[in-house]
């Protein structure tokens, strides 16, 4: 029943109510503009530190489709390897629903390729011709079953990019993929930046390990590094703006990075998990059917 028509309503209770709403109003406008104000101070901040970097390729760093300035990192990689202009071939384990990731800027670029990950993707997916999906959990037991029935789905002979986010037991999953011959040129993984160089620390493997939000995850850079030198890759970065990504090389193709410091110490960078609250209009459904071929 409305207010005004309720003769049991105190006279004075409209104009309060329509008071209250208008101050909700104004702090919603308000917190809007704040949220865009520290959008625009988030992205002035990463853009200094990527230029203040003592390696060149954090200056490359921007956002397409991935969570922070991933992608411009990963395309610089690429165009040194001299792989932007053949269409290649990506894998990628844990992608979220699709809509942002490390991957799908390069299916953007005709590449073609095979997610793995426990959601839900938020668009209509069938399988085709460049891309296959596999919703599951990924373990230790399974995670080659996944890579190799997917790989013959596209009949793929190689894979040019991998990308592992599992927020957890990734340092064990990237082992077993390298332990099995899986061999891209370009191999991307989160590492836990709560440890700089040399401290070695990485939590014990669970095969239903879930991150609860805190800081009991993944690897630290000096124990992927240890992994990663072993089979012969080298570190060449770790994204500026968040400090959660480590972009690892085949060694053979070092002379491309003769101007990237070869210290680790030099490479890592420290946690930075401010995210974007928006960046430009949100990736659509459509869009990204579009690109897949949906």
């Amino acid at each position: 029943m409305d207010s005004k028509s309720n003769p049991q309503t105190p006279p004075w209770l409209p104009p309060v109510l329509a008071s209250l709403q208008r101050t909700q109003q104004a702090l919603a406008a308000s917190l809007d503009e704040q949220r865009k104000i520290s959008d625009l101070l988030l992205y002035q901040q990463t853009r200094e530190l990527q230029q203040a970097h003592p390696n060149p390729l954090n200056r490359c760093g921007s956002k397409c489709f991935s969570q922070t300035d991933e992608d411009g990192i990963t395309l610089e990689i690429l165009r040194r390897l001299d792989l932007l202009q053949a269409p290649g071939r990506f894998a990628e384990f844990g992608v979220g629903n699709g809509l942002e990731n490390n991957t799908l800027v390069l299916a953007a670029l005709g590449w073609k390729g095979y997610w793995v990950g426990g959601d839900e993707l938020a668009f209509r997916y069938r399988p085709g011709e460049r891309l296959v999906f596999t919703r599951e959990w990924i373990t230790l037991d399974n995670i080659l079953d996944l890579a190799e029935r997917s790989r013959r789905a596209l009949a793929l002979d190689g894979l040019d990019v991998v990308s592992l986010d599992l927020d957890g037991n990734d340092i064990y999953l990237a082992g077993r993929l390298l332990e099995h011959g899986v061999r891209p040129a370009l191999f991307i993984v989160e590492y836990n930046a709560r440890f700089p160089p040399p401290v070695r620390f990485q939590i014990p493997y669970r095969a239903d390990f879930k991150w609860q939000g805190d800081d009991f995850y993944g690897a630290s850079l000096q124990s992927f590094d240890d992994l990663f030198t072993t089979h012969g890759y080298r570190l060449v970065a770790c994204n500026s703006h968040t400090g959660a990504n480590a972009f690892y090389v085949d060694a053979r193709h070092a002379g491309c990075f003769a101007d990237v410091p070869g210290d680790l110490r030099a490479l890592y960078v420290e946690p930075r998990f401010h995210l974007y609250n928006t960046f430009g209009h949100g990736v659509s459904a459509a869009l990204v059917e579009r690109i897949l071929g949906l």
